[in-house]
């Protein structure tokens, strides 16, 4: 059997991301190992870079050995025990993940939902924190990814302090594309990926957790669910700047890939990261005009790195999704939920937000719609 060679698709989905040709040659340089001086040099770079990112001074930053999902998971089980009650918001598929790791905890999901496509509204989940004093935390999702919507996390982040809760942050989809401001708004968790707008390869979760999610977390009554992701044993590897004490071996090329896509974003520079996406993401929504086509969400929620297209009436979203792969090498994502076979999901992410690819796209789909530009 000969070896697997993937063909070349531009990947313009909710993820992954295209990878740059710099991250590639990262990923393949010489292994060694994960207690290695020189690899736990580069650790500490990575965790710098990660806190540049995420606007923040938290020495509890570092990227979890597994993907976004387990980021999730890592937050909950370290700051949530049995019989809690936990605020969950939900406009999109990744609130209802939120949800159920609160319920495999064995806590109490409180559920503030809002429907998708809308922003979480703020009135409601001050109302639920109203009604359930001595709630543990606030979780949401910050750029909910099933449907290009991006909720107010300073707010939310303050409601959750003037509660006496802890604030759980979903930014796998914004890290690098909009700002994650973790200390300005006061968040006590927030978790990331590395294949969305940081446009590494998908597989590391970037976390960081303020000294308060610290404290919360050394004074739990229970074991952490998880041995994997108890951060008490994580951060015996991640930190300090002596001898690291063994707990799991990392993915040390992978983390050779994360470490140079965030040096490239610091070569950039956030603000200019942010730009580009925004810029990116306007020229988009110009081209769609001009086929006819529009966006699910409200201009004053959209997010420009996740834009969620609205199918047009008789049309197989399935058929075009398909022909672009097919015929385009465009990979484009399909709708979740309810909003299944009701919108394109396509990604302007990382490597992937740049003027040629907005116009490839664009003229691709016009193809499939049999649609000139106006």
């Amino acid at each position: 059997m000969p070896s697997f060679q993937p063909p070349h698709v531009l990947l313009l989905g909710p993820g992954p991301s295209p990878v740059p040709q710099r991250v590639l040659e990262a990923l393949a340089r010489p292994t060694i190992g994960h207690l290695d001086p020189r690899f736990v040099g580069m650790m500490e770079e990575t965790k710098s870079f990660l806190r540049d990112a995420m606007q923040t001074s938290n020495p509890m930053t570092m990227p979890i050995s597994a993907p976004g999902s387990a980021g999730m998971e890592a937050a909950f089980v370290n700051l949530v025990e049995p019989g809690d009650k936990v605020v969950v918001c939900q406009n999109g598929v990744f609130g209802g993940r939120m949800r159920e790791n609160v319920v495999r905890i064995g806590a109490e999901p409180i559920m503030v939902n809002d429907a998708f496509g809308t922003p979480i509204d703020l009135e409601k989940v001050e109302a639920a924190m109203k009604a359930n004093p001595g709630v543990k935390a606030l979780a949401f999702v910050h750029a909910e990814t099933s449907t290009g919507v991006e909720s107010d996390a300073r707010s939310l982040c303050r409601l959750a302090t003037e509660h006496g809760a802890l604030s759980i942050v979903d930014a796998v989809t914004s890290l690098g594309g909009i700002p994650v401001l973790a200390d300005e708004w006061g968040a006590d968790a927030i978790y990331s990926g590395s294949q969305k707008c940081l446009s590494a390869p998908p597989g590391l979760s970037p976390m960081t957790f303020s000294d308060r999610a610290v404290e919360t977390q050394k004074a739990r009554k229970t074991p952490v669910q998880s041995w994997f992701l108890d951060l008490g044993l994580l951060m015996g590897y991640w930190e300090g700047s002596g001898a690291r004490a063994y707990h799991h071996t990392a993915p040390i090329n992978m983390l050779y890939g994360l470490h140079e896509a965030l040096l490239m974003l610091s070569e950039e520079g956030l603000e200019a990261a942010f730009a580009r996406h925004r810029n990116n993401h306007l020229r988009f929504k110009r081209g769609l005009e001009s086929i006819d086509l529009s966006l699910l969400v409200a201009e004053a929620s959209r997010l420009p790195q996740m834009n969620a297209v609205v199918v047009p009436e008789g049309v197989s979203e399935s058929a075009v999704r398909s022909r672009l792969l097919e015929e385009f090498s465009i990979e484009i994502g399909a709708g979740l939920g309810e909003l299944a076979g009701k919108i394109w999901r396509i990604g302007l992410m990382g490597a992937g937000s740049t003027e040629a690819n907005v116009d490839r796209v664009l003229e691709a789909l016009a193809i499939c719609l049999d649609r000139k530009p106006a």
